[in-house]
């Protein structure tokens, strides 16, 4: 079967084509699956019955199958897609008071860069998604928030896997994104753990997606043992190339910060990350720390944080303190999977 997904329109023009139908039809089919949103072919009104049934002997639309779903009192929806080969995946659908709708999707099954607090981190790497894998988990949650007249307003790559460990996919998967659903680029965020090189390469790109670094230490010998990455590119590294991102691009860049209590909520880290990003353009995310079995923290307190931020600020940081979602359902990265694995030990 042929995933319309992976199919550019030209690509589809040749299959319906190659199936005896007029080539205008593919033009009514492209409408449909992303003007119309439908997840079905059976939807597609205006097509004769004979078209939809060649359509549906020799093609499908999307590859994922919902393995488990999980809803938060917040309105977060958690899901856990199983993949062709068997590899489980996550993807979160947030809403916010303000109207928007953010899906947080993945880009590989696991992950390789071991963030040791990190769920997805800790159960390591399975294979790179492909981007029409990538690009599916917002079209669904587009398709579900079109049928209750609302749309998709934002994307995030922050769910399991390094974007920029799979490059490539990701990027044309951002293309996809805004051409085909309309997402602009100023609202969709790749969100890295500090890959250097592709930093720069992203700055490059010339598009206006927001690029989030995902920062948690202002020392070197106590990130690398919470990210392994540093080791590979260290915190002079990583922030040279986000010197250079910001004057490439004239783009605010925004660090993120998951505040362990103990850990880097300290006044003393706060002086020290300070330092670090004074002068710089950007933004400090500090989320509260979400507890994954496979690592001892806890989140930090509030009072920790109410003065950690004040302390950025006199260095001229800016920062929002967000509140985790989800937070009575296995939302955090890599924990519906873990959930759903321990309870019915499936492969």
């Amino acid at each position: 079967m042929i995933n319309l997904y992976e199919l550019s329109f030209d690509d589809l023009v040749e299959l319906v084509s190659g199936l005896g139908e007029k080539r205008f039809r593919a033009r009514q089919i492209w409408d449909w699956i992303y003007d119309k949103r439908v997840d079905k072919f059976d939807a597609m009104s205006n097509l004769p019955q004979s078209t939809i049934k060649r359509l549906s002997e020799a093609a499908s639309l999307g590859s994922l199958e919902l393995a488990a779903r999980q809803a938060s009192r917040d309105g977060t929806e958690k899901r856990l897609y199983r993949l062709k080969d068997g590899q489980l995946i996550e993807s979160v659908l947030m809403p916010y008071d303000d109207k928007r709708k953010t899906a947080c999707i993945s880009s590989q099954a696991g992950c390789a860069m071991g963030c040791v607090f990190c769920a997805t981190g800790q159960m390591g790497f399975g294979r790179q998604l492909d981007a029409a894998e990538i690009f599916e988990q917002a079209m669904i949650f587009g398709q579900d928030l079109a049928a209750r007249g609302e749309r998709l307003s934002n994307v995030v790559f922050m769910g399991m896997g390094e974007p920029f460990h799979n490059y490539a996919q990701s990027l044309e998967a951002v293309r996809r994104l805004m051409d085909r659903l309309g997402i602009g680029a100023r609202h969709i965020t790749i969100s890295t753990v500090g890959l250097a090189p592709q930093i720069r390469r992203f700055a490059d790109e010339g598009l206006q997606v927001n690029l989030a670094v995902s920062l948690h230490k202002s020392d070197d010998a106590e990130r690398s043992a919470l990210m392994p990455v540093n080791r590979r590119w260290n915190i002079d590294e990583l922030l040279a190339a986000c010197r250079y991102y910001v004057k490439r691009t004239n783009r605010r860049i925004t660090f993120e910060w998951a505040a362990i209590a103990g850990e880097n909520d300290t006044e003393e880290e706060a002086r020290g990350l300070g330092h670090l990003l004074a002068g710089l353009l950007c933004h400090v995310n500090i989320i509260p720390l979400n507890p994954t079995g496979g690592y001892a923290g806890a989140p930090a307190p509030t009072a920790n944080l109410d003065r950690f931020t004040a302390i950025l600020r006199q260095y001229g940081v800016g920062t929002t303190v967000r509140v985790r979602r989800g937070i009575d359902i296995d939302a955090g990265c890599g924990q519906l999977k873990t959930a759903v694995l321990s309870r019915n030990q499936i492969a």
